[in-house]
């Protein structure tokens, strides 16, 4: 680790990127939308249409920066320490307040949640336990897993159900065939990033 750091005391992870930079400014718009999202989502008890289609837009648009903001510091070399420990956090936040708040609202059972952010934070955490000894790159089933998570979650804000009672047998059924393969990729990219952090340990 070179002894000289940027202004902000944050060491970039590869070259001397800016701590201000547009990819880091994506991530904080991410967290800051987060308590946005909760708020539409919860609001008139999370039964409105107007208003949970409100928080499935706020969603999208804090999802759409998590893949903006990655493509960014690596095309314009952007990644920094903070990047690299904040985009986590951030992603696990939205992906928390939108499981947690669907399940408080009955909408997608608490055991599908506690599955999804049990390996969530366990990953986070191995993270930070590893990142000294290099950070371990997204694996294409890391990403799938995190576009499986999003289209899933998405599918269970959207008030279909409401927007179209005559086919919830159908709408139950996307459903939970997007979410079952959001958790089979949660669990086996799981054990995949365990597996590389004890060999990058060894």
């Amino acid at each position: 680790m070179s002894s000289s750091q940027p202004a902000g005391g944050t060491v970039p992870v590869g070259g001397q990127a800016p701590l201000l930079n547009i990819a880091n400014a994506l991530t904080c718009l991410r967290l800051l939308l987060v308590p946005v999202f909760v708020a539409a989502l919860f609001t008139e008890g999370g039964t409105d249409t107007f208003w949970r289609l409100v928080a499935f837009a706020v969603f999208a648009v804090a999802a759409l920066t998590d893949r903006l903001d990655g493509q960014l510091a690596r095309s314009r070399g952007l990644v920094t320490w903070f990047g690299a420990l904040a985009d986590p956090i951030a992603d696990k936040a939205l992906t928390g307040a939108a499981l947690i708040g669907l399940s408080v609202l009955g909408i997608v059972p608490w055991w599908v949640t506690i599955v999804i952010l049990g390996r969530e934070i366990g990953i986070t955490v191995l993270r930070f336990v590893v990142i000294r000894r290099g950070v371990i790159p997204a694996s294409r089933g890391g990403k799938a897993k995190t576009v499986a998570q999003t289209v899933a979650i998405g599918l269970f804000l959207l008030p279909l159900a409401l927007l179209f009672p005559d086919a919830v047998v159908a709408i139950l059924a996307v459903q939970w065939t997007a979410m079952a393969i959001a958790l089979v990729l949660t669990v086996v990219t799981g054990v995949d990033y365990v597996v590389k952090a004890v060999r990058a340990s060894s």
